[in-house]
């Protein structure tokens, strides 16, 4: 056989195996055989790349770096769903489609957690893959989506033309692990699996994206040039003929209130799958009604997305410790039994403050209900008064710091303890990681882990000392060598270059956040010049007030925190404010954010309006000027519509950034 027949004929064998594993899980080869297999077809396409095929499975490890991603117009809109939180909101919704079309029929599928994408076939080969965005422009994830493994890369039966739409998500297992490993190298874990799928489908190195073990469901088909269908659950069972892995447990309904049995009954299958779930669709299943039904300006008329409470879980308190913040705050943490819930394994809780504690009366032994907050943070919901057994006890916020055993004051402002030695040894761990983080001073590589580390090994007690760390500091320590050493050695030297705004921001001043960072420096424009600012001074400046100002003053008023700046500016830091304004032509409107951007994170897009003179706020008012919607926009969007606020969407935002 030939170089170029071999290569095609280990191409369609192995698109075959992978075919059986991930579509119909039935391998047909153990998974040493596949490798020895791929590992052939590589070194044969790297010696003979001119006979490499497009659709060839070694792909999948990626390797591709971009500059950026490009933009793409999606060719069928990309349409987000109407949410509704109650079944009188899925009678409405039957109401309004059975008033023009009485026999229709539902299929219900889950609404799986992750990022919307679109995948474009041509005569049979995958040809681009792109991001939701707004619906009508995207980005192009072709590399990235390559790296899938349960994506066909070439389908079992050829169609001259095909768009399908998906969900890319991270099972659980892959987050779990993917978190293990961020923490063992001192990075921050991801909040939950979808931040994670987005986050790892954006990588500019497409082989980060395959070492993060993505998946994917097919859940509709967008175009298809050669066949004609006529209902939607046809178009899935044809789209598993062609290899593709389909959204799970679809189901067809004559009724919407049987379609609610059966998105309650998968709610209750929750924590069984090995992906997260949060909600349920409702399809219309005749596509020729879905066209006659129509659009609204945002939602069509013929799906809904039933969207499931926070799910909550039973468990029992077991203690209470106490965590000291950066600020100095005393936090109670409930520490659970652990219990699955929401996609991950909880095992501790927050209790917020002592009013909570009270307020709830809640007690080391009760068994309690939990949830996460916005499916991300742990908290206790209540407590099971009837399961309360005799051997409760009640617990005391400490009158001494758990860290530096000092006394704690209550706080002015609120319910809470803090802690005010400002030698306190949880404190000056917690500012020096606020230090580094990628909105102050950005020292990539330097994430809590390695900070513990460096405290624990007596390297640093303050943030100043990372700036007098030596190589061979690093390098002797287990688990480092000399790369890794030069690469935050680098790293820290480069942070001495960000701007005033990020050094006041990472000094971590009470009620000091970015914003108020960046109105300070461009006020003031160097650090002196502020440490120096009266209270008065600072308290006329808009969005600052009185309270703000105070811990301002209160901060440049200890002479430990003066030396700490000294020490800053000997290590060469950079201590004025560079202005990033490009032009005024945002000057006197205000903006508010709301959605998911696809292009931007909410940070870049705040900071390209200030850089244009523009003001971005987080509520909306009839002073508000343009409310940017992206995916999911919430009750912003509608408290605009309401106030007449005008609306524009990601792709209109860009325009008016582009350069003039």
């Amino acid at each position: 056989m030939d170089i170029k027949k071999k290569i095609k004929a280990l191409t369609d064998k192995l698109l075959e195996y992978s075919e059986k594993y991930y579509t119909y899980d039935s391998p047909e080869i153990t998974d040493f055989e596949y490798d020895r297999l791929s590992r052939e077809l590589s070194e044969l396409e790297k010696q003979y790349p001119m006979y490499a095929l497009p659709y060839s499975p070694t792909q999948r490890v990626g390797g591709q770096i971009l500059q950026g991603f490009e933009e793409v117009v999606h060719e069928v809109e990309m349409e987000s769903l109407q949410d509704a939180f109650s079944y009188e909101e899925l009678e409405a919704f039957d109401k309004r489609v059975k008033n023009v079309f009485p026999d229709a029929e539902y299929v219900t599928e889950l609404k799986i957690d992750g990022l919307s994408v679109s995948l474009t076939y041509e005569n049979g080969i995958l040809t681009r893959a792109a991001t939701r965005g707004d619906g009508k422009i995207g980005e192009n994830v072709t590399a990235n989506i390559k790296t899938i493994a349960s994506v066909p890369l070439k389908l079992s039966c050829p169609v001259k033309k095909l768009i399908v739409r998906g969900e890319v998500y991270m099972p659980r297992k892959a987050f779990e692990k993917l978190n293990e490993q961020r923490d063992m190298e001192g990075e921050h874990p991801f909040a939950n699996p979808r931040n994670a799928a987005a986050g790892s489908l954006r990588q500019l190195d497409s082989s980060v994206t395959a070492s993060r073990n993505l998946d994917i469901f097919i859940f509709n088909l967008q175009k298809c040039e050669d066949k004609n269908f006529s209902t939607h659950s046809e178009t899935l069972d044809f789209l598993k003929t062609l290899g593709f892995r389909v959204s799970p447990y679809y189901n067809r309904f004559k009724t919407i209130h049987d379609a609610f049995e059966e998105i309650s009954r998968l709610g209750q299958l929750r924590d069984t799958l090995s992906f997260d779930t949060d909600g349920a669709v409702i399809k219309t299943n005749d596509l020729l009604m879905r066209e006659k039904l129509g659009k609204t300006t945002k939602f069509p008329k013929w799906a809904i997305a039933y969207k499931y409470p926070p799910e909550q879980k039973e468990t029992e308190i077991l203690g209470i410790q106490v965590n000291v913040g950066r600020t100095g705050v005393l936090t109670p943490l409930a520490v659970l039994n652990p219990v699955f819930c929401a996609g991950s394994t909880i095992s501790k809780a927050t209790l917020h403050n002592k009013d909570f504690i009270a307020e709830r009366d809640i007690r080391i032994g009760d068994t309690v209900i939990i949830q996460k907050a916005g499916d991300i943070i742990p908290e206790v919901v209540k407590t099971i008064k009837e399961k309360r057994p005799s051997s409760t006890k009640k617990f005391e916020m400490p009158s001494v710091c758990p860290a530096c055993g000092e006394q704690v004051v209550p706080d002015e402002d609120s319910p809470v303890l803090r802690c005010i030695n400002s030698e306190c040894p949880a404190q000056l761990l917690k500012n020096i990681i606020h230090f580094a983080e990628r909105d102050a001073m950005n020292i990539d590589g330097l994430g809590e882990g390695i900070i513990s580390r460096f405290s624990e090994e007596g390297l640093i007690s303050s943030a100043a000392d990372l700036y007098r760390l030596k190589k061979a500091d690093i390098s002797n320590l287990e688990r480092f060598g000399e790369k890794s050493a030069d690469n935050l050695l680098v790293s820290i030297e480069n942070s001495k270059k960000q701007n005033l705004n990020n050094l006041i921001y990472a000094l971590g001043i009470r009620q000091v956040g970015q914003k108020a960072s960046k109105i300070l420096a461009a006020r003031f424009g160097t650090i002196d010049a502020l440490i120096a600012a009266t209270k008065e001074e600072l308290t006329v400046i808009e969005d600052i007030g009185p309270v703000t100002a105070g811990y301002i003053r209160e901060y440049f008023s200890n002479k430990k925190n003066l030396h700490f700046i000294f020490r800053l500016k000997e290590e060469g830091i950079n201590t004025n404010y560079k202005s990033d304004l490009k032009d005024n032509r945002f000057e006197g409107l205000t903006f508010v954010l709301t959605g998911t951007l696809s292009g931007f994170t909410r940070d870049e897009a705040s900071s390209i309006i200030e850089s244009f003179g523009g003001k971005v706020s987080s509520s909306v008012s009839r002073k508000t000027s343009f409310v940017i919607a992206g995916a999911e926009a919430g009750s912003k969007l509608t408290k605009a519509e309401n106030l007449g606020v005008k609306i524009i969407d990601e792709a209109e935002f860009s325009r008016m950034i582009q350069i003039q």
